[in-house]
């Protein structure tokens, strides 16, 4: 596909290469960003310099995508997933070059996650809604919702309000400062209030 050059309530810099028709009103994409025929980015995104976007990633609405990103085919992404400077994605578990899977592996980041600069996630897993990955850690299995994470590998060092304060549990019940209620249960933790 061509490159677009414009796309109507969608921001494309000079110096980006754009090859989907597939991005929402009010979306940015600054210069030397490459964005792939078939990528599908949502409304009021922000795609920083130097990213790249393959053809089979779907990004949800009000994600920001921050400088030096790469995200490969299979990744999904739902609304406002912050990805910070350097995040590292992999999309196949044992790759060779020039010899490709039937279909790559699928990672999906769950709404409201924060992931932290320089951090890697290995291919195939969940990050559940509303986590927190530490800058440098690397991800190498499922994260619950609400989860705090970090280190080599990264593990659950605690849980966090959907505005990011940590939460406190006493006899399986938080409540953060901004008034969002949380229960920790065997499943993991969930919003109350």
């Amino acid at each position: 596909m061509a490159k677009v050059e414009k796309i109507e309530g969608v921001q494309i810099h000079d110096q980006a290469i754009v090859e989907t028709d597939r991005l929402g009103v009010g979306t940015k994409v600054w210069a030397f960003a490459h964005v792939l025929e078939g990528a599908l980015i949502g409304k009021n995104c922000n795609i920083c310099d130097h990213t790249l976007i393959e053809g089979d990633v779907v990004i949800g609405d009000d994600v920001t995508i921050k400088s030096g990103a790469y995200l490969w085919d299979g990744l999904r992404i739902e609304d406002r997933v912050f990805i910070g400077p350097n995040v590292t994605f992999t999309n196949d578990i044992r790759p060779r070059s020039k010899s490709y899977p039937a279909q790559f592996s699928s990672t999906h980041i769950g709404q409201g996650t924060s992931i932290g600069a320089n951090a890697t996630l290995i291919c195939g897993i969940t990050l559940g809604q509303w986590t927190l990955v530490g800058a440098g850690s690397v991800v190498t299995k499922d994260v619950p919702d609400y989860a705090l994470v970090y280190g080599i590998p990264a593990s659950v060092k605690g849980y966090v309000c959907e505005c990011c304060r940590d939460l406190v549990f006493k006899d399986s019940f938080a409540m953060c400062s901004c008034g969002k209620a949380y229960q920790c249960k065997t499943e993991g933790v969930a919003r109350t209030k």
